[in-house]
């Protein structure tokens, strides 16, 4: 171990560019089966078994159903980190394996699988390059374009970046409604329609039967608040991990890929459960460089590198100010409010 370690340090030693993270951090790619599948048990099993029991507690009291069900939340998002480990190939070695085991855990997030996989790729793929905004991103404009915006798409942008919408209305939106059709590839192809339609159909039958067993309303006290909370919660850190004062965009001629990716996503330190229950998504700058790492390898990362823990870091008290960052400013090269373009 120690030997290994000794390498790391030597090959961290020659890194310069983000680019040259690319050797060291390959040395992390490859996931273990054993630890995947218990990974997946001790996420899946409670998960289930907080279903049950505030199933159960519907019939004592819905406040305690209320309170297990958003319990429970956390393992949902914890299964939806699976599901975005398993579309970058990085859960299982098989990309079949990786592929139905996504799939299936997108009825259970409400999100079809194959869409979505097409559409954070290319959220990789174009992360901070102002040329290629409006797919699996949040929409940034920059202080230029809402200048020279008509009062009307101020107003609209405004209300888009209002955290009402951001964390409320916008999950409700994206889980409820947007990924009910294969919005973005409607014309790529009859895969995404298949994925979209076999989602719907599967979440209306699961949906039936646990209607059937449970009754409407507690069907509706303990699966909505699950759902919706964990839903809030995803978009939250989707939101902190690249919506910061100092991330990084670019016109596309002068944009580069890992650049963007090193400096323009958050390490998202977080308590350890909440690391743990989150799937280490938090350690974002590394997964955007490096997206074929399993998640439960990132933290391997930061130990055997502790540069790369010192980057980007954002606690969770200085990630309550993001929410008032809503434009990117070309001068000053950071994120800035509605009131600082105003001065």
């Amino acid at each position: 171990m120690n030997d290994m370690r000794q390498r790391f340090a030597a090959d961290t030693a020659v890194v310069v560019e983000p680019r040259d993270w690319l050797r060291v951090l390959a040395q992390y790619r490859d996931p273990s089966t054993k630890r995947s599948v218990f990974e997946l048990t001790v996420t899946f099993v409670p998960f289930v078994i907080l279903f049950a029991v505030a199933w159960w507690a519907a019939t004592v009291s819905p406040w305690l159903a209320l309170a297990i069900s958003a319990m429970n939340s956390g393992f949902l998002l914890r299964l939806f980190t699976i599901q975005h480990d398993c579309g970058h190939g990085s859960f299982f070695r098989e990309r079949q394996v990786n592929d139905w085991i996504g799939r299936i855990i997108g009825v259970l997030t409400l999100t079809p699988y194959d869409v979505w996989r097409r559409g954070h790729s290319i959220h990789h793929s174009g992360s901070g390059n102002l040329d290629k905004r409006g797919i699996g991103d949040i929409f940034t404009m920059t202080a230029q374009e809402f200048r020279e915006a008509s009062g009307w798409d101020r107003l609209v942008y405004r209300a888009y970046r209002h955290p009402l919408t951001l964390f409320l209305i916008g999950p409700v939106y994206i889980f409820g409604i947007q990924n009910r059709l294969p919005v973005g590839f409607f014309t790529a192809g009859r895969k995404y329609w298949i994925s979209a339609m076999g989602t719907n159909a599967a979440i209306v039958a699961l949906s039936a039967v646990a209607i059937y067993f449970m009754g409407w309303q507690t069907f509706l006290l303990v699966c909505v608040p699950t759902t919706l909370l964990a839903a809030a919660a995803g978009m939250w850190l989707f939101y902190v991990q690249h919506q910061f004062e100092e991330t990084v965009w670019d016109e596309d001629g002068e944009w580069d890929m890992h650049e963007a990716a090193l400096h323009g996503s958050s390490y998202y330190v977080m308590p350890r459960f909440l690391q743990w229950m989150t799937g280490n998504i938090g350690v974002h700058h590394v997964h955007h460089l490096y997206s074929r790492i399993p998640f439960y390898r990132l933290t391997e990362v930061l130990r055997d590198h502790p540069q790369l823990a010192q980057m980007r870091r954002m606690t969770i008290r200085d990630s309550l100010k993001c929410v008032r960052l809503n434009l990117w400013c070309e001068t000053s090269r950071k994120l800035i409010s509605f009131r600082e373009l105003s001065k």
